[in-house]
C-alpha cells in the first residue's frame, strides 16, 4: 500500500502516519521528514535535539490523548528500531486489554500483558477501514 494514502498529518519536521498492519488498533508512525538537520545528518532517534525534539513530544501527546479518547486503550507502547527502515521514526502502539470495535472490525490484542511484537502480520483491513481510522485520527489531531 502507498504509505502516502495513510498520511494522517504533517507538522514542520514530522509526519504522522496510519501504520498499515492495524492489529493494535489506532497504532501509527511518526516520521522524521529531513535527515539533514542543520548541518549534520542525524542517523539516531536520540540525537534529535532542540525544536524537532521538542515538535516530536508534542506530537506524541496529541497522538496519545487522540487515542485515549477515540479507542481507550490500556497502555501505549513506543517502538524506535530503524532495522528495517533507516529513516528515523517512532511507532506509537495501543496495548488493549479487552477486544475493541471500530468501522464494523474486531480488534485483539492477543499479545497484551506482553511484547507487543512479534504482531500478527497476516491481519488486513479492506482499504475503507484503514481509511476510516486515519480520518478519525485526523479529525482529533
Amino acid at each position: 500500500m502507498d504509505y502516502n494514502l495513510l498520511k494522517i498529518k504533517s507538522y514542520k519536521h514530522w509526519d504522522v502516519y496510519l501504520h498499515e498492519n492495524q492489529c493494535y488498533l489506532g497504532r501509527v508512525f511518526v516520521l522524521l521528514r529531513d535527515k539533514q538537520l542543520g548541518d549534520k545528518d542525524v542517523e539516531d532517534f536520540m540525537a534529535i535535539e532542540g525544536e524537532v525534539r521538542d515538535e516530536f513530544f508534542q506530537i506524541g501527546e496529541k497522538i496519545k490523548s487522540a487515542l485515549k479518547t477515540m479507542f481507550k486503550p490500556d497502555k501505549m507502547n513506543y517502538a524506535a528500531f530503524s532495522n528495517v527502515s533507516e529513516e528515523i521514526h517512532v511507532h506509537i502502539v495501543p496495548r488493549y486489554q479487552e477486544v475493541r470495535e471500530f468501522g464494523g472490525a474486531v480488534f485483539h490484542d492477543t499479545r497484551w500483558g506482553k511484547n507487543y511484537a512479534p504482531y500478527d502480520r497476516s491481519f488486513v483491513l479492506d482499504e475503507s477501514i484503514l481509511f476510516k481510522i486515519r480520518d478519525a485520527l485526523k479529525e482529533h489531531l
